[in-house]
């Protein structure tokens, strides 16, 4: 396996940058860039093919096993010059090492056994993550929550598979007569764990991916002044004129440590205007489509189609009593307070399937418990129903990376960055 390296640290001018070292050889390439490589750290001075000096650095040796990587690793803490970080990388080059392409070195790490697949998903959140809540959330994933659940999960399992596979191969008195009431108990306590992490994969994909909240109303009810509000600039054409906004606007924003998603929409009313009623259809469908709606209405408090539970009804351009207002502000700051409360009530409810993959391979293994179960009510063939557990167990160890995800890896991994 070839020896690799990148700047592990952000790339531009900076006050230190971290130019990692990875693979069988990174001892032996290091020595090259200096008198000696510290056995745990030290200052060193690094040098070119000449001996000319390129820069002080503080030098990492992290043995193997020991690593992020799981391998060797080297890492050299130069001055964040791109003229030295440029030099050190040619330098290297030189000595042998393969400059590493997107996210291989966790890729190493997940072949090395230092992580599971998991894992390495909740280590990409962790990366892109823009809020507290999302930070929270792949904390949990990256530290191996998820991959201990689907482990635990898969252990109960594979005990279930071997009871009635004992039944087949065993015909003695150490196996019990009946060992379906453990085998039910154990499918049931799987099947529980199941259904709450599917239950919370809604609200955990939201966490990882933003929530939506629509401002719907009326043309001219100040919505395009609302958004701008909260914006804190000037997102979206504001005018006495009715039916201005046609599109959708969005603006990301933080509310209650959850990142969320605001859509302006165009006026909802009847309209001869073609364009106008594109955009009041968009409107229709991206509003109802949301996670939670804002309507400003007039004083008739109608709304254009029902609000669901958790939505907000309020009067627009600060009409008492529940009156809110873009333009002085006027009952944003308790508008943005309730929308916290209900999103983070939302969220509170998020499991560990923080993607759609994770929740299609539990769902599959919750069908597939069904069945067994509906096998074993019907007096199946005991090596049918091991079987039938076993593509269960099967679907847990994708989660994890154990079986049939290599045809996943290529996209997983070129979302990171080359340093890691």
């Amino acid at each position: 396996m070839d020896t690799i390296f990148a700047l592990a640290s952000a790339p531009g001018r900076a006050g230190v940058s971290v130019l990692r070292l990875s693979g069988p050889d990174a001892v032996t390439i290091a020595s090259g860039l200096m008198s000696d490589v510290p056995k745990n750290r030290g200052v060193r001075r690094l040098l070119d093919n000449t001996g000319d000096l390129l820069d002080e650095a503080l030098v990492l040796q992290f043995p193997k096993g020991h690593s992020f990587t799981g391998e060797s690793v080297v890492e050299v803490h130069c001055h964040g010059s791109i003229a030295i970080v440029g030099a050190v990388g040619r330098r290297l080059s030189e000595l042998g090492a393969v400059p590493a392409g997107p996210g291989e070195f966790t890729r190493r790490a997940l072949d090395n056994g230092r992580l599971d697949l998991a894992q390495v998903e909740g280590l990409a959140d962790l990366i892109d993550a823009e809020t507290e809540a999302q930070r929270k959330q792949a904390v949990r994933v990256f530290s191996g929550e998820l991959g201990a659940l689907a482990n635990e999960w898969r252990a109960k399992l594979i005990r279930a598979a071997a009871l009635i596979e004992a039944t087949i191969d065993f015909v003695d008195e150490d196996v019990p007569v009946d060992v379906y009431p453990e085998v039910l108990s154990l499918m049931s306590s799987v099947e529980d764990g199941l259904a709450r992490q599917i239950a919370g994969s809604g609200a955990a994909e939201r966490v990882r991916s933003g929530f939506e909240v629509a401002i719907v109303g009326p043309p001219n009810i100040g919505k395009s002044t609302l958004l701008n509000r909260l914006a804190g600039r000037k997102a979206a054409i504001t005018s006495d004129i009715a039916g201005t906004t046609r599109d959708v606007i969005e603006v990301r924003m933080e509310i209650s440590g959850l990142p969320v998603t605001l859509l302006d929409t165009a006026g909802i009313r009847e309209t001869k205007d073609v364009i106008e009623k594109l955009g009041v259809d968009l409107a229709r469908q991206r509003a109802e489509a949301a996670d939670l709606r804002v309507f400003l209405t007039d004083m008739d408090r109608q709304t254009p189609f029902a609000p669901v539970a958790g939505d907000l009804v309020l009067l627009g351009k600060s009409q008492p009593p529940l009156g809110v207002s873009g333009l002085d502000g006027h009952g944003v700051t308790e508008m943005i307070d309730q929308i916290g409360a209900e999103l983070s009530k939302r969220a509170a409810n998020a499991g560990m399937a923080i993607r759609e993959r994770h929740r299609v391979q539990m769902i599959l293994a919750q069908t597939q418990l069904k069945i067994v179960k509906d096998a074993i009510a019907q007096s199946a063939p005991a090596d049918f129903l091991a079987e039938d557990l076993r593509i269960a167990v099967r679907a847990l160890d994708s989660i994890v990376g154990r079986v049939d995800v290599e045809d996943l890896l290529g996209e997983i991994f070129s979302s990171f960055c080359i340093g890691k």
